[in-house]
């Protein structure tokens, strides 16, 4: 049985003239594009596209059906409109506030599907720590934000959780343990230590805070994560950092876990204001929508986070 995603990703291989980049605009892996066109063609009867390794090609009788299947797509758009309209979410404006990095890893995604389903709804994104997002949010300055490790009971949607872990520089004595073997965060108390905050209240420094310990060789302390891992690779101090923050490039670095697993997790809330707004609603509903797993949810399901699934700050 087809649905209007199989429609959608026919246009966009029409448009693109490729599955490839057509997965990635509609949400999907290439792989999950191929099986959906070969499931309306085999639905229909015919072949729409000719495929080959460096073009993919519209077939005599996929002309006609693709230019239906636009005007259909515009049907429904126009459908959607007027119900969107009808609840109030066909013009609006949203003030979201998050981490630099969430919004450079997380949200752009999110935030793309939702305007190409609400073309009236105006997002501002802006950058804030987490202490200035939850005083922006009790303040009604913004409308949603993202906000670190969420009250229990609170009405926040929960985006993923964050595994700390220790990065030691290659020459360190620590680095010769095996990376298999964990450490306790009490043998880094007393190492030279690089604070890297991320632009958020909770960092490696109130992490060991937390823990009833303290840092008696502070280095430096900086914001930005390259940074930091710049210095750690120069020898100047070890680190605890979120997982999903570790570069791509871990030449000079040595990660281990911590023997007692520590998370930090990330929600999505709305200010007390905002709450019952149509168009703040929409946005909450697109996410869920968006996060469930399985072949509805183009995002991925809510959970650990790590380099290879949904990262946040």
């Amino acid at each position: 049985m087809t649905n209007l995603m199989h429609w959608r990703l026919l246009v966009a291989i029409a448009d693109t003239g490729s599955v490839s980049s057509a997965a990635a605009r509609c949400g999907i892996t290439q792989s999950g594009a191929s099986q959906a066109i070969s499931q309306l063609e085999d639905m229909l009867g015919i072949r729409i596209l000719v495929r080959d390794r460096r073009k993919t090609t519209v077939t005599a009788i996929g002309e006609p059906v693709i230019e239906r299947a636009r005007r259909m797509l515009a049907e429904w758009d126009s459908i959607k409109a007027l119900a969107d309209a009808s609840r109030g979410m066909h013009t609006g404006r949203i003030k979201l506030a998050t981490f630099p990095s969430v919004f450079t890893k997380l949200l752009p995604g999110l935030l793309q599907s939702f305007r190409e389903q609400h073309p009236g709804v105006e997002i501002i994104a802006l950058d804030g720590t987490d202490e200035e997002i939850e005083t922006w949010l009790a303040a009604g300055t913004i409308d949603v934000g993202v906000v670190m490790n969420p009250a229990a009971g609170s009405d926040a949607f929960v985006l993923g959780r964050d595994a700390w872990v220790a990065v030691v520089p290659t020459a360190h004595p620590l680095a010769r343990r095996s990376s298999s073997v964990a450490i306790a965060l009490e043998m880094l108390i007393d190492q030279p230590f690089v604070v890297a905050t991320g632009g958020c209240h909770l960092n490696g420094q109130r992490l060991v805070e937390s823990e009833g310990f303290a840092l008696s060789d502070v280095r430096i302390s900086v914001r930005d994560w390259p940074t930091a891992f710049e210095l750690i690779r120069d020898g100047v101090g070890l680190s605890v950092v979120p997982e999903s923050m570790l570069p791509g490039n871990q030449q000079g670095l040595r990660i281990f876990r911590l023997d007692r697993p520590i998370y930090r997790e990330f929600g999505l809330i709305s200010a007390e204001a905002a709450r019952g707004a149509p168009v703040v609603q929409a946005f909450f509903e697109h996410i869920r929508k968006s996060m469930l797993p399985g072949p509805r949810g183009s995002r991925g399901a809510v959970g650990t986070v790590s380099r290879v699934s949904e990262a946040t700050s």
